[in-house]
């Protein structure tokens, strides 16, 4: 089985998501999430937005949010860690009660959880983003047959949001949870690997984060190619290392790469030194403002 090279550093993350709690108006002037009602949803959750590690991607969004719209002026963003964030989130769930996180899409919350993203007409977030693939300078002629794996693979947030839910929710190894999708997935995964030739043994080395996301992909490519007769290697480490060990040609590949803002700051200054082979997840990297589904507002600006 495929090992890990572990090394440690703070976590970095990917991307946002707000849970709160409002009320709907109608034509005849009854009350909505606009107004007193809204306030008092606002009141109740002391007007705290529950959030991540501190200095993460999403949390200097979420900060963004806070000085882009005026009705969050008296907001304030705690930060906590994503367990702790989760563990609020699903009491206020099972309580119906109002309660504004921080989180990203893919993500299996949304298998688990019936949530909607809010509406954010000031662009705080930016649009959804891609997930691509980068591959060391070099690595079409080293090992062609993976390069051509992976520059085929595709899939959707919502394929990456099933590993993750078994893994998370299931508690599900990885390799097994990949596994399972890839046996239920035969298809999207022989479109990637038609017309490849096996390998015999050779070694491959593949870098991604601690994230349930990233370990969900590796979860599910590792399989792939082991099944082509490669022998895969992990590199655990956070997100800035990622990038300059795929540029320094450290590894081979790594298929995490949130582009073009959550990780840009890293992409940019190594863009020239690796190939990007281009998204393996097309424009669903969501990051924005969620409410239950059970909750009528609509808009960052109802809150």
């Amino acid at each position: 089985m495929s090992k890990y090279l572990t090394r440690l550093g703070l976590l970095t993350s990917l991307s946002v998501i707000l849970v709160a709690a409002g009320c709907g108006a109608d034509d005849d002037g009854e009350d909505t999430g606009d107004g007193e009602a809204a306030s008092e949803y606002a009141e109740e959750m002391d007007y705290t937005v529950t959030g991540i590690d501190p200095g993460a991607g999403i949390m200097e969004a979420a900060e963004q949010a806070l000085e882009d719209y005026d009705n969050l002026d008296d907001w304030t963003l705690q930060s906590s860690s994503e367990t702790a964030m989760i563990a609020e989130m699903e009491e206020a769930l099972e309580n119906e009660e109002p309660i504004v996180i921080t989180g990203w899409d893919p993500h299996w919350k949304f298998v688990d959880h019936d949530l909607k993203y809010l509406d954010d007409p000031e662009g705080s977030f930016g649009e959804p983003e891609d997930i691509d693939t980068l591959a060391r300078e070099g690595l079409q002629d080293d090992h062609p047959e993976a390069y051509e794996i992976l520059e085929n693979f595709e899939w959707t947030a919502d394929d990456m949001a099933e590993i993750m839910y078994d893994l998370v929710v299931e508690g599900t190894d990885e390799f097994e949870a990949g596994q399972d999708w890839i046996d239920e997935n035969e298809d999207t995964v022989n479109s990637w690997t038609e017309g490849v030739d096996e390998v015999d043994g050779e070694t491959f080395e593949i870098v991604h984060g601690p994230w349930e996301t990233d370990l969900s992909t590796v979860g599910m490519m590792v399989p792939v190619l082991e099944d082509m007769g490669y022998d895969v290697e992990l590199t655990n480490v956070e997100a800035n290392y990622m990038y300059s060990a795929v540029a320094d040609g450290d590894v081979d590949a790594m298929i995490s790469a949130w582009l073009p803002n959550t990780h840009g700051a890293y992409y940019d200054p190594i863009e020239d030194d690796v190939e990007n082979l281009g998204a393996n997840m097309d424009g669903e990297a969501a990051l924005g403002l969620v409410v239950p589904e059970y909750m009528d507002i609509d808009s960052i600006e109802d809150l």
